[in-house]
C-alpha cells in the first residue's frame, strides 16, 4: 500500500508544485496506525488502486484516492469512490479533498457530482480544494 501511495502521490506533487505532502513521507507505521478503512482494486493480481475513508457522525470521508501510474485512464478511482458510497450506506454527506491544482481529481469529483466548496491553505501556500456530495439517506 505504501508504495502504491508514494507511486500515486508523487504524480499529484508534480501537478501541486510540491513534494511536501503527507502521503509522500509518511511512514510504513503511520500508514498502518492511520485509523481508515482501505480497499483496494486489483489487475491481475497487482494492487492498481485503492481507497481510504472514515466514516464518523454520518459523513463518509475519503482519505486517499490512489491509483498506480501504470493503471490511470481505465476508472479505477471513480469505480472505488463508487463502491464505497454504495456499501457504506445511512450517511448524510461524503467529503474529499486534493490539491486545487490536480485539474483530473478535482474533475473527477466534479463527474461524480460532488460540489467544490471553500478552497484551505495549508503548508507552505498549497491551496486544498474540499468537495461535498449530500446523499439520499432515506
Amino acid at each position: 500500500m505504501l508504495e502504491l501511495q508514494r507511486k500515486s502521490y508523487i504524480i499529484e506533487a508534480e501537478l501541486i508544485g510540491t513534494t511536501e505532502i503527507p502521503p509522500l513521507t509518511e511512514t510504513f507505521e503511520q500508514l498502518q496506525n492511520c485509523g481508515e478503512t482501505f480497499i483496494g482494486y486489483y489487475i491481475d493480481n497487482k494492487l492498481a488502486g485503492a481507497v481510504s475513508y472514515k466514516r464518523e457522525a454520518g459523513t463518509l470521508d475519503i482519505h486517499r484516492v490512489m491509483v498506480h501510474p501504470d493503471f490511470f485512464r481505465r476508472g479505477i478511482a471513480a469505480k472505488l469512490i463508487k463502491h464505497i458510497e454504495a456499501h457504506e450506506k445511512n450517511t448524510s454527506k461524503t467529503i474529499v479533498s486534493t490539491g486545487a491544482a490536480n485539474l483530473p481529481a478535482v474533475r473527477l469529483y466534479e463527474k461524480l457530482g460532488f460540489h467544490r466548496t471553500e478552497d484551505a491553505i495549508v503548508g507552505n501556500g498549497i491551496v486544498i480544494a474540499n468537495f461535498i456530495k449530500r446523499n439520499d439517506i432515506s
